[in-house]
């Protein structure tokens, strides 16, 4: 199918500086877990994204010398020899599909906590961070000043060794060069603080000295926060943002500007979350600097439509269409434009799972969407092909939730006779819950993307409003090989993962008492005064809290966390989710714990009553520490309990327990994808069904096969060697 020619705008080359890239899609710099210590998997991804369309990639953020450490994060790293050998395998892998590679050249200043090298940061001061724990910079003097411009520029000589097209001072994010230009972090009164000329210098001499230092062989970018959203304490587009753009023009120093908004402490403002920011809400601000610049601009804004991209280019307020979130989702959402089909683009669901992964400090990133995200190297997996199979088996896949919808497809694209049963009217499984919470309805892609690729499957049967099977059903269907994907509920009981029993008082087939099923789903009445018991800790009892309130409830959230919904810091929600719980007036209570229930009083301990001094010899039967006795009674009208999900894993359990009678079916397996077989995060289920399909004539499919674990092996030569060192031990 020919592209719509209403998108051709955006595949029209663009010169940038001495590059031309070849299309208008541009993958910003953004982090996957690799950096420079896991070059196959670097390689493989960002070359997944070359394959796909993608006219430039750009690794994630890199250090430029030990100084600027992130561990416990994972950074790429221009160091010595061996990140630049690592980094030329990433940019010949985007060679090969005509992309651009681009490195993101970061010294963190303040905000680097230097874990691993335990050196110390330089900044304009030495205030601490107010993003990382107990992280100080020294203050540079106009020596220290030379010496970190020339770090820049020792590193931007490594980025053309290792075949980078676009190399970038990166100052967003609050991070070196905007420590210098941004009033709030630089008191300084020498020549590079006060005045915004003497603020900018340290960012323009750097600017100079890698321009000088790539000397035509690369492009120079700049990624620039254009306003840190902290009204005129920071960076203000009106002021010294678009200022600031002007005086770099003005001095021919850049090839291209990054511009996004925000800070480090919340950059959620910039990686917007789809439950407060929707595509498009950087658009304010990158329009006045497109409205400006002299050079090519990039933004961010978490596009997903191509209607919306192209409007943008044609407008003028962008010239390329910069992707961090959207090009993960979908690798080839830029072939699938130019071929025509967009409606196979798998897109983003604004989760920011794949950012969570990074501020754990786990890697590999993860994807809701996409369950081959960082797999194309260990694994082999590729997003778009799929091994066809040899077996003639037919599958039955039991639920039409997200991991049986997503092994379903899988299996199909790989040339099973697929059946998918689910006992509902409709396909999702809990995603049809989930929508319902204020602000998560971009989430109902998973179950659209997946049922437009099984609808376009002519192998795979898709029955809805069936019924819950019984074991009976499965064994005499007729199918080879079974997949049981039921789901998950949230238990009844209040069984929970403090105590790991039901909660004394608690069932939810009680009128005072709900689940979130039964609220969401099933329409069970609430009264005016709720208590969301939750031990959930991310999306779910924040939710439904904030669900009830605005229907005029009056709410309270008792959790035996420490905070509420403590997951949300890693996906960035949890700034704006806090401010909405003062602004709704919805309260909290942390660290404590339900002791029992009855109708209309919860009756709470805090988990720390108990005395601090433990006894100085063991008593059997006996807590070793004074048991303290204090509790607190709670009123309400309705009790929502969100304690603990449980597996569906009651069909399983009797297939299991008649497995004697498969061979007599001709059944050759048995297994579970999902929450059925561990309740756990939409993007893990996923990922289950996924790789059960793409494994599905493994002995046992049931268990990963292994996967690639890059490592150094003893014995091999290392980067830097001791030998190196000016001093020897």
């Amino acid at each position: 199918m020919p592209r719509d020619p209403k998108h051709d705008i955006l595949f029209e080359p663009l010169q940038i500086g001495p590059k031309t890239i070849k299309n208008r899609f541009y993958q910003v710099p953004h982090c996957i877990g690799a950096g420079s210590e896991k070059p196959g998997t670097q390689a493989a991804n960002r070359a997944m994204k070359a394959e796909g369309g993608w006219g430039a990639c750009c690794t994630e953020y890199c250090s430029i010398h030990p100084e600027s450490d992130d561990t416990h994060r994972v950074s790429a790293r221009l160091w010595d020899e061996g990140d630049v050998k690592n980094l030329r395998h990433l940019n010949d892998s985007l060679h090969k599909h005509g992309a651009l590679g681009g490195v993101e050249m970061w010294y963190g200043g303040a905000h680097a906590p230097n874990m691993e090298s335990r050196a110390v940061p330089i900044g304009p001061g030495s205030s601490a961070s107010e993003f990382e724990y107990l992280t100080f910079s020294h203050e540079a003097d106009e020596d220290d000043i030379k010496y970190l411009i020339n770090l820049y520029v020792e590193a931007a000589k490594r980025a053309v060794q290792a075949g980078f097209d676009i190399v970038y001072v990166y100052g967003a994010h609050s991070y070196l060069p905007l420590q210098f230009l941004s009033k709030y972090y630089n008191k300084r009164t020498d020549n590079y603080g006060g005045s915004l000329e003497n603020r900018a210098r340290f960012w323009l001499e750097c600017l100079e000295g890698v321009k000088n230092a790539i000397g035509g062989e690369a492009a120079l970018a700049t990624r620039f926060a254009i306003d840190t959203l902290y009204g005129p304490d920071g960076i203000e587009a009106g002021d010294d943002g678009l200022k600031f753009v002007e005086m770099v023009d003005k001095q021919g120093l850049l090839d291209l500007w990054d511009i996004n908004i925000g800070d480090i402490a919340e950059w959620g403002e910039d990686a917007g979350p789809s439950r407060f920011y929707k595509a498009g809400h950087q658009r304010p601000w990158t329009d006045e600097a497109t409205r400006i610049a002299k050079v090519p601009v990039v933004g961010v804004s978490r596009e997903t439509s191509p209607d919306d991209m192209a409007a943008r280019i044609r407008e003028g307020r962008l010239d390329l269409i910069g992707a961090a979130r959207p090009s993960i989702a979908d690798p080839f959402l830029p072939n699938k434009i130019d071929e025509g089909r967009v409606g196979d683009i798998r897109e983003c669901i604004g989760c920011n799972v794949c950012i969570s992964r990074w501020e754990i400090g786990g890697p590999p990133m993860i994807c809701t969407q996409n369950a081959t995200a960082n797999e194309e190297y260990r694994r082999g997996w590729h997003p778009e092909i799929f091994t066809k199979t040899a077996s003639e088996d037919s599958v039955l896949v039991v639920g039409a939730g997200p991991a049986g919808m997503e092994c379903a497809r899988v299996l199909g694209e790989r040339g099973y006779d697929v059946h998918i049963r689910e006992a509902d009217t409709e396909t999702g499984g809990r995603v049809r819950k989930i929508v319902k919470y204020p602000g998560l309805s971009e989430w109902a892609r998973l179950q659209t993307y997946r049922q437009i690729q099984l609808d376009g499957l002519k192998n795979v049967e898709v029955h809805t409003g069936v019924g819950k099977m019984t074991a009976d059903d499965v064994l005499n269907y007729g199918a080879e090989k079974v997949v049981i994907a039921t789901g998950s509920h949230w238990a009844t009981d209040g069984t929970n993962s403090i105590t790991h029993d039901p909660i004394p008082g608690v069932d939810a087939s009680l009128p005072y008492i709900a689940t979130p099923e039964q609220v969401m789903m099933q329409g069970k009445d609430i009264g005016d005064n709720v208590v969301v018991l939750e031990m959930d800790g991310y999306f779910t009892g924040i939710s439904i809290a904030e669900y009830l309130r605005d229907q005029g409830k009056n709410v309270t959230i008792v959790t035996g966390l420490g905070g509420v919904a403590p997951y949300t810091h890693f996906t960035l929600e949890a700034p704006n989710l806090h401010r909405m719980m003062h602004e709704k007036g919805i309260k909290g209570i942390t660290s404590s714990w339900a002791e029992s229930v009855s109708e209309g009083e919860l009756t709470i301990f805090n988990l720390y009553r108990d005395g601090y001094k433990r006894y100085a010899e063991p008593v059997t039967g006996q807590l070793p520490r004074d048991a303290g006795t204090h509790v607190d009674i709670i009123k309400f009208d309705s009790l929502v309990v969100a304690t603990g999900r449980i597996a569906n894993n009651s069909l399983y359990r009797e297939l299991r327990a008649r497995k004697d009678e498969w061979a007599d079916n001709d059944i050759g397996g048995i297994y579970q994808a999902g929450d059925c077989f561990a309740p756990r995060l939409l993007a893990d289920a996923i990922f289950d069904g996924h790789r059960i399909a793409r494994e599905f004539e493994s002995k046992n499919p049931q268990f990963a096969q292994p996967w690639i674990r890059e490592r150094q092996v003893w014995g091999h030569e290392t980067y830097p060697k001791l030998t190196d060192r000016e001093t020897q031990v």
